[in-house]
């Protein structure tokens, strides 16, 4: 799957919320609806979360150093774990809090025009925002369904964007029912529950980013495609004859580490070794251009009793 870092999507994000995190406290301001409140704290969030994102594709971009040989592609990864925990901490926990002390001491929701107003335009909003990340992602996702798509990708930026537009979408709805039950009921219980609900809801969304982006951290292989397309361009069919082993590493989304262990000719030359090698990394470049870093070692193999072939 090719590495894409989103940044239309991510910009349609950062301006929607920015937008929407304003109208919100405006609209808790006036009516003093804790929905309100942990929806403008989420779309704060949120805008922060899309700043970190930005600013983590900014420094994932600099120069390898002799301190980073391998340069610093999982800066991405490392800023979009900090989202989670930002949408875990500032926007869940915030969120549930909130919600548990209306429920505690619940008042009636004033002017209550000024927070469906906003919620409809803040759905709006979000809606753009979600309907260009789905766009954006669709270039990349394929065949892949939305769960494997989230869970395969390699740039960190879009699985991001993908589930906080969705659940800023989801908890819009939920902070539309606990107000609208307040106003039918004149209880505003119901908006400290809708408000706890936007809270768990988030927390949800939290784990989940922060387990996938871990494993991007610990470091992930190639797809299964970018492996078969690299092993087909190893051989050569005539000094290198076979991949005994491989291992591909994510360097950054956009940079792969391929090193492998080769067969040759028994009877081939340093120099003709040499030459094939050369030539297969150039394949393999050309098969999967995000193979970057690429350490290819030349062995023999020959048939023992047990096996049609052994590592010599």
């Amino acid at each position: 799957m090719s590495a894409s870092g989103g940044t239309k999507a991510i910009v349609a994000a950062l301006a929607a919320n920015l937008a929407i995190a304003a109208s919100k406290f405006v609209a808790f301001a006036f009516s003093g609806s804790s929905s309100m409140l942990a929806e403008g704290v989420h779309s704060l969030a949120d805008s922060g979360n899309q700043g970190l994102l930005l600013l983590g594709g900014k420094k994932a971009q600099r120069e390898a150093t002799p301190q980073h040989p391998f340069g610093y592609g999982r800066e991405r990864y490392i800023y979009a774990f900090l989202v989670s925990i930002v949408l875990f901490t500032v926007g869940g926990m915030f969120a549930i809090y909130e919600g548990y002390e209306k429920i505690k001491e619940p008042h009636e929701i004033e002017a209550w025009y000024w927070p469906v107003g906003v919620l409809v335009f803040a759905i709006v909003a979000e809606g753009f925002s979600f309907r260009t990340a789905i766009a954006e992602s669709n270039e990349l996702r394929g065949a892949l369904s939305w769960k494997d798509f989230i869970r395969r990708a390699k740039a960190p930026e879009l699985p991001v964007v993908l589930l906080e537009d969705f659940g800023a979408l989801v908890g819009l709805v939920l902070a539309l029912g606990g107000v609208g039950l307040s106003l039918l009921t004149g209880d505003g219980v119901w908006d400290g529950i809708g408000t706890v609900c936007i809270g768990a809801l988030l927390i949800v969304i939290a784990i989940v980013l922060a387990a996938e982006t871990k494993s991007l951290l610990l470091g992930e292989a190639a797809g299964t495609e970018e492996v078969a397309k690299i092993e087909a361009a190893v051989v050569d069919g005539r000094t290198v004859t076979g991949v005994i082993h491989m291992r591909t590493l994510h360097l950054g989304p956009e940079e792969l580490l391929v090193a492998a262990k080769i067969a040759v000719q028994h009877d081939d030359t340093a120099a003709e070794v040499a030459r094939a090698i050369d030539a297969a990394e150039a394949r393999i470049r050309e098969a999967v251009p995000i193979a970057r870093v690429i350490y290819l070692e030349p062995d023999i193999l020959r048939a023992t009793p047990s096996t049609p072939a052994a590592q010599a």
